[in-house]
């Protein structure tokens, strides 16, 4: 299905929003204000895009600890991720979960985590009790190369295939897994794009093209919609920044500059922005428009997140699961 002229403005929208908001994150986390770590999503902004462009509203995604572009696209609230960063009881995780563990059930997005490939046979879980409950939902497992190397991934991607379940994988094969390169910890394609045909969709793609993400994934979401099983989609692309935290703590040397630089310019924003303006679905006056709204929206965050009240001691026992 051909993307309309709103939905490609949509998607543009969505990728400068994630984009402008890891930004600020960026040019304000040394303030210390923020009291959680930070795993930015600096050059990754189709791939959330690209997916949840086209899930239901109740559809649900599963996330890891680099989750603020799929909260943002799946339709998280803006202030609330802000004061959940800033650890306000505002936040979305009412301040207990900090940057790596956002969630708004009301928009699918079911919570992400910090354990590497935690949330996957969550994910999977998901697609399994949708399933009992003949539920028309599907469940969408973002997670990175080094969860791929995960024993989780091979089991839960296994019982999905036995169970034919209506989830997704999405695996963001940025590159490294924090200072470790992929190409030292896998030999070759990840072996589920060799895997069982019969009952896993398997693709690799361009995950600076958001255009290519969408529609990729809808043909997975469609399967798992009918009933068609599991799918397995690696979206190759690359962090621009560091692993954790602002451009200035990112440890020196493990990095070739002039790779860094290379996917720079290769930027998904900045490369979708301009294939829009040669198609003439945005101008600069759109562009102007926009960025003008996102900036206004972000303010209003951060001034929402800093006016927000801190937990205090008496709420230290709040949320805890007890018999």
């Amino acid at each position: 299905m051909s993307l309309t002229k709103d939905a490609k403005r949509g998607m543009l929208r969505t990728m400068l929003r994630i984009r402008r908001v890891q930004e600020r994150i960026e040019s304000e986390y040394l303030k210390d204000e923020m009291k959680t770590p930070v795993h930015l999503y600096i050059g990754q902004e189709a791939i959330a895009t690209g997916v949840c462009a086209t899930l239901r509203k109740d559809d649900a995604i599963n996330s890891n600890h680099r989750s603020h572009g799929h909260y943002l696209a799946k339709g998280g609230d803006l202030k609330a991720m802000m004061a959940e960063l800033f650890c306000r009881t505002t936040g979305c995780s009412k301040g207990y979960g900090g940057s790596m563990h956002l969630v708004d059930v009301e928009h699918g997005n079911l919570g992400t985590s910090a354990i590497v490939g935690g949330g996957i046979p969550i994910g999977t879980g998901l697609g399994l009790a949708f399933q009992m409950q003949k539920l028309d939902r599907v469940s969408v497992v973002f997670f990175g190369d080094g969860a791929a190397d995960e024993g989780t991934l091979y089991e839960s991607l296994n019982f999905a295939m036995l169970k034919n379940l209506p989830v997704v994988y999405v695996m963001e094969n940025n590159g490294w897994a924090v200072c470790s390169p992929t190409a030292t910890r896998h030999c070759g394609d990840n072996v589920f794009h060799k895997g069982a045909q019969d009952r896993l969709f398997s693709a690799k793609i361009d995950g600076n093209d958001p255009e290519a993400v969408y529609e990729t994934t809808l043909k997975a979401v469609e399967r798992a919609r009918r009933g068609e099983g599991p799918s397995f989609i690696e979206c190759t692309t690359y962090r621009i920044l560091g692993h954790a935290g602002c451009v200035s703590q990112d440890p020196k040397g493990y990095r070739d500059p002039a790779e860094i630089e290379s996917w720079r310019e290769r930027c998904p924003v900045c490369a979708y922005q301009s294939k829009l303006q040669a198609e003439g679905v945005v101008n600069a006056s759109f562009l102007a428009d926009v960025e003008a709204e996102i900036a206004a929206e972000i303010d209003v965050a951060f001034d929402f997140a800093r006016q927000s009240p801190l937990p205090t001691a008496a709420d230290l026992h709040k949320y805890l699961f007890c018999e």
